[in-house]
């Protein structure tokens, strides 16, 4: 236990708890967060070729989905447990899902429902019908606008764009932005204006997050949907600078790329990767971005390489529950549909998902200080939400333990002899980012074994860990920045805690 949680810190500490501590999320970044999981949907004219990365150079009239159902889309999206949908608007071929004034490129020109056709307008009316937030991918890299590589005159039309499309489709959650230029050492270059871009989103979606390439959430770093063992959101904020360098983003059509993990930097926020640099630090939370496919547009040939239900319900436990949020891509096909394969193995994530937030054990917490003993159903875990595991970071109250307690300890005591395989553990972000470092014992006859651990816990920390019959659980926070404040916790049920594969 470090000394950070006593009474009376040292000066040093003290001031270096304060700098940590004090640096919070924006009521966008708690908003997103507790959206936990969306879709990415890259369909466009890429998805009509069978490419990846288009030329620019397509036929318009080769957009042409036969059989487009965007409310099946949004029906599935729903069943796996999302919460909304980002759709590639316009890809790196330039061409327009919506009927841009800017360009000819778009479906105005492609004879779609007789040229009249706003992709956008129905995906942004279908989510919003399924409960779902809609949110766009805007490439900057366009391989059609003949300003490209100008300067100045390009980043005129790309704002024009994102004018067109943050002020005539509603609300939106998250403008989300790469740095792709594959246009190598002898093609256009042009350096994009981010604050400028960044200006336009702020006026015209202020409760919108920036993604990627913006200031509000961060890459994970990979495309595989591989998480760090700890993940912080508080971190130096030099991180925002790295992915608008268009070195650092993806240069070349390569599936392999979206299969790669790059775990150079695992850690991004603790004391030690945060020595010397006190002074620059922000709020930027990871967002887990990878494909249910091999690629990102819709191939025939993936049909028989889509992620299985169990490998869709880790990759959920690990971002959802390590203080991430998922980003899935699920790319409709040609016919304008989300294919059978894909579609049974969201089915089947949404009902592990389900029988996960099913799977809250009741239990009677007691808190080693700060507060008295409560049922699961009082203001430390609040059974109803636990049960859902929804994202709600406005209740219930925090807990934080008295300043002199050694050992902050949460008890779940079960009703009896129980089978548990994981613990949810869940700060109050609004407060910061606090837990250095947490255990999970399991209490059975009166002997104590440690399950689990963790050096961070963030917005949602899923434990999961070979199952063991218990009587009661104890999560025992062994460092922290200053007082913790747990939002909640929980236990879950062996069953609905591990794959079925």
């Amino acid at each position: 236990m470090t000394d950070d949680i006593m009474l009376s810190p040292s000066p040093e500490a003290a001031d270096e708890i304060g700098v940590l501590t004090g640096v919070r999320p924006s009521a966008r970044q708690v908003a997103w967060q507790s959206m936990e999981f969306y879709a990415f949907v890259h369909f466009g004219m890429n998805t009509m070729t069978d490419r990846e990365w288009g030329t620019g150079g397509e036929d318009p009239a080769l957009f042409a989905p036969s059989d487009l159902d965007v409310d099946q889309w949004m029906s599935t999206f729903a069943a796996a447990g999302m919460t909304g949908a980002i759709l590639t608007v316009k890809h790196h071929d330039g061409f327009c899902l919506w009927p841009s004034r800017l360009t000819a490129h778009s479906v105005a020109a492609s004879g779609w429902r007789g040229g009249k056709g706003d992709l956008v307008r129905l995906v942004a009316d279908a989510a919003r019908r399924h409960g779902l937030k809609f949110g766009v991918y805007l490439s900057p890299w366009d391989r059609t606008e003949p300003s490209y590589g100008s300067g100045t005159s390009y980043d005129d039309f790309f704002v024009g764009q994102l004018e067109e499309l943050l002020s005539h489709y509603g609300e939106v959650f998250s403008v989300w932005f790469d740095g792709a230029n594959g246009e190598g050492a002898d093609g256009a270059h042009q350096e994009y204006d981010w604050e400028r871009y960044y200006a336009v989103v702020r006026r015209l979606q202020p409760g919108a997050v920036i993604s990627v390439c913006g200031p509000d959430v961060r890459w994970c770093g990979n495309e595989a949907g591989h998480t760090r063992p700890d993940e912080w959101s508080v971190v130096p904020a030099a991180l925002r600078d790295v992915e608008r360098i268009a070195d650092h983003s993806q240069r070349v059509d390569d599936g392999a790329f979206s299969r790669l993990v790059r775990s150079g930097d695992e850690d991004l926020g603790s004391r030690a990767a945060l020595a010397g640099r006190l002074d620059d630090l922000v709020w930027y939370p990871a967002e887990v971005n990878t494909s249910i496919r091999p690629g990102w547009f819709y191939h025939e040939h993936e049909d028989g390489s889509v992620r299985s239900a169990d490998e869709l319900f880790d990759l959920w436990c690990d971002a959802v529950g390590g203080n991430a949020c998922l980003l899935l891509n699920v790319p409709p096909d040609a016919r304008g549909l989300v294919a059978a394969p894909d579609v049974a193995a969201l089915t089947g994530l949404g009902e592990r998902v389900r029988a996960f937030r099913n799977g809250v054990l009741d239990a009677d917490v007691t808190l080693s200080s700060g507060a008295p003993r409560t049922h699961a159903g009082g203001p430390v875990a609040d059974r109803s939400a636990l049960a859902r595991l929804a994202g709600d970071a406005a209740a219930p109250e925090a807990w934080h333990p008295e300043a002199s307690d050694a050992a902050p300890t949460l008890s779940l005591v079960l009703t009896g002899p129980t089978e548990v395989g994981a613990v949810v553990i869940r700060e109050d972000i609004t407060q910061g980012q606090r837990i250095e470092r947490v255990v999970v014992i399991g209490v059975a006859d009166g002997r104590e074994q440690v399950m689990a651990g963790a050096d961070s816990v963030g917005y949602q920390r899923i434990l999961r860990f070979p199952p063991r019959v218990v009587d009661e659980v104890r999560v025992r926070i062994e460092a922290s920045r200053g007082l913790p404040a747990i939002r909640a916790v929980a236990a879950v049920g062996a069953g609905a805690a591990r794959s079925r594969g």
